[in-house]
């Protein structure tokens, strides 16, 4: 067995003075190693960081770990400004850690969410010591799916992200008065406590008033009104050309970040750079976690026993082998576990993996289903005299999120739930297709295009898909959001993006998709008026039309059955 030596708090000075601290593991002896690098802003002795790579398992496979608290965060020094110096410190942080003594001059990154953020942007600034990132459950256009989505403020995210946040800053602020640190914690955690029914519904939603009381930094929204740097310090969509080094993509379907992880991957392979893909039935808090929401997806869906065949944490290092060791230290049964192809993603509805040679699946065919009159969802074209459907949206009584991809406060747990509480609402229209007589698999990118008016200047838009199972039970798949201005009263069409799935409805069940206004408090809420950034609203009487003139209709890109593709083993079926 590998001994394991441990340095904590090494400090690393930054090119500006900053000094910022992490604990080093390391096989014992001289080395040299390949080193791991992760930086964090949640504590680089956080559990959960911990454990999304074990470093004592990297240490046995022969690595250095190096796990590092970010600018102003828990041991390092600095203020606190969430994702303004990452691409500068990582890669900073990258040239000291291949330095370090025992290291061999070779660094990959690793680490989900914010960590796998401050990964491309480190890779972005080029440092040579960097060979490969492997980025999870991370984001790539920040207003779509980090600061806001379709136009909306990502407000169950930021609000609660951004609070958390808040107590290691006030612990710093306040280290030498302990009467007004507890103080201003007792308070924070009370605004954490009743987010559900309290600082979520103040307005406007585009100036936090929580933020002030407490005076933490937001995540970014606000920040990036004032301060177009703060999107470009951690977007990724267009730093692409700028990153020359192999990618492991992974991410999950009830992710927040689900897109983007897809997006990052897609653009690196287009690029011809090394780049794979692994996309499980997981959440964001539940990484790797085989139960989301209201189903079990099987064991064979948890990181810790993948498809039966390895952890996530091996996949990781296997790819770390590929890349930062010689071939002649990679052991057979190393090689044999990398995955074959560069795509691996779990289907839900039958549960099991697939492997796939790319990202989206070139045989997937869109295919519209059309809303109709009573409800109906259906493949043909609508008639043209059908009359079209109203609802009354109140930003008063908004929709509540029940489920999805979301990363929100404890009431909020993300996945799949039965949508019965939100399909009895008056203001959700249900439109329901047929029962299926044979299995139809959905893998990639679903959008909606809605034809709609409403009486207000500006409103929102929000579709779901659903499966509804024999029994009548309609579980949530996917959805988004679309705000809009306009003349009051006039119809026009919309396109809702509702990122991607991977999921075969299955035989008897049927699809089902929710058209309503409102997913509160994942999204802020539209007033109905000329602005949002205020504190009036308004109902609206919106109508969505389904005439063979005014189609709306739901786009689904279809895998035809029967078609090759490769097994959970890289083989063709």
């Amino acid at each position: 067995m590998t001994d394991v030596r441990i340095e904590f708090d090494v400090p690393a000075e930054m090119r500006d003075g900053v000094v910022l601290r992490a604990d080093v593991f390391r096989p014992a002896g001289a080395g040299p190693w390949p080193v791991l690098l992760v930086r964090t802003p949640y504590s680089k002795q956080d559990p959960g960081i911990l454990a999304t790579l074990n470093p004592l398992a990297a240490v046995r496979r022969g690595y250095l770990v190096v796990v590092q608290d970010t600018r102003g965060r828990y041991g390092s020094e600095g203020e606190w400004e969430p994702l303004r110096h990452e691409q500068a410190d990582g890669y900073d942080t990258v040239r000291w850690a291949a330095a370090l003594p025992g290291a061999n001059g070779l660094v990959g990154m690793y680490g989900p969410s914010y960590l796998g953020n401050a990964q491309w942007m480190a890779a972005a600034g080029k440092p040579p010591e960097l060979k490969a990132i492997a980025p999870a459950f991370t984001w790539s256009e920040p207003f779509d799916g980090l600061f806001g989505r379709g136009g909306a403020i990502e407000l169950g995210l930021g609000a609660n992200w951004s609070l958390q946040q808040g107590a290691n800053l006030i612990s710093r602020r306040f280290h030498d008065a302990p009467d007004e640190r507890h103080r201003r914690l007792v308070a924070l955690v009370a605004e954490l406590d009743g987010l559900d029914t309290g600082a979520y519904w103040e307005l406007p939603a585009a100036a936090f008033p929580a933020f002030a009381r407490h005076q933490v930094p937001d995540l970014g929204y606000q920040r990036a009104l004032a301060d177009p740097d703060v999107v470009a310090a951690c977007r990724v969509t267009d730093k692409y050309d700028q990153i020359d080094l192999p990618t492991l993509n992974i991410g999950g379907w009830y992710d927040v970040f689900i897109q983007g992880t897809l997006d990052n991957f897609r653009a690196m392979s287009d690029t011809g750079r090394p780049a794979q893909l692994i996309v499980g039935p997981w959440s964001h808090r539940s990484q790797g976690g085989h139960q989301q929401g209201e189903l079990n997806f099987g064991l064979a869906a948890n990181e810790r026993s993948l498809d039966l065949r390895s952890t996530l944490g091996e996949l990781q290092l296997d790819w770390f082998d590929r890349w930062l060791k010689p071939a002649a230290d990679q052991s057979a049964a190393q090689r044999r576990s990398a995955p074959q192809a560069p795509v691996r993603i779990f289907l839900t509805g039958v549960n099991r993996w697939r492997d796939e040679p790319a990202w989206p699946l070139a045989r997937a065919v869109d295919t519209p289903m059309y809303l109709g009159t009573g409800g109906r969802l259906h493949v043909e074209p609508p008639a043209p005299d059908e009359e079209p459907d109203t609802f009354r949206y109140d930003p008063a009584d908004p929709v509540r999120t029940h489920g999805g991809q979301i990363l929100m406060a404890t009431e909020y747990p993300p996945g799949p739930f039965d949508q019965e509480r939100v399909e009895r609402r008056p203001d959700v229209l249900v439109y329901t297709g047929e029962p299926l007589t044979d299995d139809l698999e959905v893998t990639g990118r679903v959008r909606m295009r809605l034809v709609a008016a409403s009486s207000a200047p500006g409103t929102d838009w929000v579709a779901r898909l659903c499966d509804v199972d024999p029994a009548g039970v309609s579980r949530n798949l996917a959805d988004g959001i679309v705000r809009v201005t306009g003349e009051p009263g006039q119809p026009a069409e919309h396109e809702i993006d509702l990122w991607s799935i991977g999921h075969v409805f299955r035989r008897g069940h049927r699809l089902r998709v929710q058209v309503t206004s409102s997913n509160f408090p994942r999204w802020d809420r539209n007033p109905n008026t000329e602005s949002v950034d205020g504190t009036d609203s308004t109902f609206a009487d919106q109508t969505v039309h389904h005439d063979a003139a005014r189609p709306s209709r739901i786009i689904l890109p279809v895998v035809p059955a029967g078609e090759p593709v490769l097994d959970g083993t890289g083989s063709r079926d």
